[in-house]
């Protein structure tokens, strides 16, 4: 048997970060076992179904690194399949036609609420073989006892009231599947084997159990995966924040940070924290899936996804940082100066914004001081230091971070200074600010033209007496 399993979001917004991890459980366990990750699109919800949102899913799945062995499948497509198996429903007795209006239900809906009952649908159309030639919806017969029993990998067996559940729509006079319908009936005709998905579907399985009785069909595997809980104990939704994939990738999250956070989420192996996507095929299985609620800790995906930052070749981090330059407006470039720009700033960060925010110094034409800064360092007493630095600075070759340590140490010697009252003021000179990577390496990537440049400005405005 070919393990199938399936991812299937509805379009109707932007790919959150619990369907995130449901496609990604999906695609981590065919992956695992050889098999095959369908990427199916419920957009039979026809006033909330838009293509945009199609397009940001798999947009956001391509950018995961989700790939998807058939699909996209659209069940607006597949309208024919649906009538054909509701047809075959009504020839056996499992189901029937029904001509009550959406506003004789709401009717017949507030006349129970009126007398304090709870209203049930009375199968008034059950018996009937012709009906109105008006337009009708199909509704599944449903036992008026008993029980409806599901093995769940993950919960054991689950057992639901039947006499609970009315005879629900699974046609829609507009010729629509409703969802549980059209589930049971793709899980089947695209053999799926294995249905990885929240437990908020739960609900959703006893309707889906009679329909694949109904049609003498076999019941894929299923696991239910507890929900992802926020902070505070509470559903994640977007008082928590960035919910979407689309806003974890605006701001500077990586898609391996991602994954490797999101499966985590719910699923162990031992203590390891850090899995690459191999590692993460190799071990995924639902043995190691918690049945209890997973809690969604923002500072503990930052780290992760500032350790991979860290631990990536520069070159490749600069090639995600070059698209957030561009956009902000910084003529940039993928060369060496990018890569050793990210080599230096990529030690401290946690997102690539926190790389493109600051490194605006090193392509700047004009350096800005930072007023507090400049009036702190850019003092008189360091005009001839200053100076001093920048003769030696033009004599040194090659123009390295160890060469320029020389210079400065010379300095030093001559001068009985320390480290800290020449670096400062040459940090504030380069950069404007007190803030920057080793100042040896800051001066390396900026190279010697420009350090000489910004030296030579800073005692011209150290001379024209702009220091408090």
């Amino acid at each position: 048997m070919t393990v199938r399993t399936r991812f299937a979001p509805s379009p109707t917004g932007s790919l959150h970060i619990g369907g995130a991890r449901t496609a990604i459980f999906n695609w981590l366990f065919a992956r695992h076992h050889n098999g095959e990750f369908i990427l199916r699109i419920e957009d039979t919800d026809r006033s909330r179904s838009t293509e945009e949102s199609i397009l940001e899913i798999t947009d956001a799945m391509q950018w995961l690194g989700l790939d998807w062995d058939e699909g996209p499948v659209r069940q607006s497509d597949r309208l024919d399949i649906y009538k054909e198996l509701a047809d075959k429903l009504i020839s056996s007795g499992h189901a029937y036609r029904c001509y009550v209006t959406p506003e004789e239900l709401d009717e017949k809906r507030k006349e129970a609420q009126a007398r304090g009952g709870i209203f049930h649908y009375n199968r008034e159309w059950a018996d009937r073989n012709e009906g109105p030639g008006k337009p009708y919806a199909v509704r599944l017969l449903t036992p008026d006892d008993g029980t409806i029993e599901v093995h769940d990998i993950l919960r054991g067996k689950v057992v639901f009231d039947a006499g609970e559940i009315d005879d629900f729509v699974i046609l829609k006079t507009d010729g629509f599947p409703t969802y549980n319908f059209a589930v049971v009936a793709d899980d089947s005709l695209m053999e799926i084997t294995h249905v990885i998905r929240g437990d908020d579907h739960l609900i959703n399985t006893p309707r889906q159990a009679l329909i694949y009785q109904g049609l003498s069909l076999e019941v894929p595997k299923l696991a239910h995966v507890s929900m992802i809980l926020g902070p505070d104990g509470k559903r994640l939704s977007k008082r928590h924040g960035a919910t979407s994939v689309v806003e974890y990738r605006k701001e500077g999250y990586l898609p391996d940070a991602l994954v490797n956070y999101l499966t985590r989420l719910g699923w162990s192996f031992g203590d390891q924290e850090i899995f690459s996507t191999e590692e993460l095929i190799e071990k995924f299985t639902l043995d190691n899936v918690g049945k209890s609620a997973a809690v969604f800790n923002p500072e503990k995906l930052q780290w992760l996804n500032g350790w991979y930052i860290r631990n990536k070749p520069p070159e490749e981090i600069a090639k995600l940082v070059l698209p957030i330059l561009l956009d902000k407006g910084i003529k940039a470039e993928l060369d060496d100066k990018l890569a050793m720009i990210v080599r230096e700033l990529s030690q401290r960060a946690k997102t690539l914004l926190d790389i493109t925010d600051s490194l605006g110094y090193f392509y700047a034409g004009e350096i800005e001081y930072d007023e507090k800064a400049a009036g702190k360092f850019l003092t008189p007493g360091m005009a001839d230091v200053l100076k001093d630095l920048t003769e030696r600075l033009s004599l040194t070759e090659p123009f390295t971070a160890a060469e320029i340590q020389k210079a400065f140490e010379g300095i030093m010697d001559e001068r009985e200074l320390k480290l800290g009252t020449i670096a400062q003021p040459v940090r504030v000179a380069l950069t404007g600010g007190t803030v920057s990577p080793g100042i040896f390496e800051v001066m390396e990537i900026l190279g010697k033209d420009e350090v000489i440049r910004r030296l030579d400005k800073a005692v011209g405005y150290i001379s024209a007496g702009n220091t408090a």
